[in-house]
Parts: C-alpha cells; structure tokens; sequence
C-alpha cells in the first residue's frame, strides 16, 4: 500500500455494519497512519476552503427542504457528531428526513481506515445521494490522503 488511499471494505469488527440494512451505501478506504480513531477524525475534518464552500452551498440549497443544515451536539467533531466511540473506531453523523449518516474510522497498527454509511430514508435521500456523490468521493479520497501525509 502507498501512502495514499485505497479502496476496500470495511472490516467485519466495524460497528457500522449494526446499522447496514440491505441497499444501503457502504464506501470504505485505508490508508498507512499511525493514531487514534478520534485524531484521524480530527484530521479528516479539517476540511480545506473549497469543502467549506460546498458544504455552505449545500446548506442553503437544502434549507428550503427543510433538512438539517447544523447538528448541535456536546461531542462533535467538525461539525459532525459523535455518534459512538471506543478505543479503536469512532463513529460520526446522524439521522435525518431524508438519510442516515455515518462517517466511520477505525485504527490497526499502521494504518486507519475510514468510510462512510447512508442509508436513504425516502425519494429525496436517493436523489440527494445520487447528486452529492461525485463529491463526497473526490472529498473522502482527499481527507484520506491528507491523513496520510499528516501522518507520515
């Protein structure tokens, strides 16, 4: 493995698959770095400038369908919520109208790995997934390889 991401599936120990329903989204990517799951989420969502200005664009168009712009959480993690955590894998996201969400990472000695679950809730889930994930992958492999480098 070199040191940016590759694509895989997520480990069979991964608290994400008590959530997966059949049809469900599941991505998942590894890459070589050595720490924590939450210092890896740390890391991931340190979004640069252009993420930032697809996530507020993103709000604005999804606010008149009256989805989640903002979570309010005590624990969160960009603007993520931590959704479950233990020593070796940390769960974000949360439920919506439209979706469910998880950004999954889960270290192993020399490497971390990091993916996402949806699971769509209705029609506008599936049209919303089907219109963000051109940029939800460039902006995964992107984290993934930042952590990478981070870590290195």
């Amino acid at each position: 493995m070199t040191d940016h991401a590759t694509t895989t599936t997520p480990p069979e120990n991964s608290a994400i698959w008590s959530h997966y329903r059949e049809g469900d989204f599941v991505d998942c990517y590894v890459t070589k770095a050595d720490c924590s799951p939450r210092e890896a989420a740390e890391i991931l969502t340190r979004f640069p400038w252009w993420v930032s200005s697809l996530m507020s664009l993103r709000n604005l168009l999804v606010r008149p369908l009256g989805l989640r712009t903002s979570q309010e959480s005590r624990d969160s993690i960009g603007f993520f919520p931590v959704a479950e955590e233990n020593d070796d894998e940390i769960l974000l996201g949360f439920d919506d109208r439209h979706l469910n969400f998880r950004l999954f990472v889960q270290s192993r000695p020399g490497q971390v790995l990091v993916g996402t679950w949806v699971h769509r809730n209705n029609w506008l889930g599936r049209t919303y997934l089907r219109l963000v994930m051109p940029f939800h992958r460039l902006i995964l492999r992107n984290a993934t390889r930042r952590l990478a480098a981070v870590s290195s």
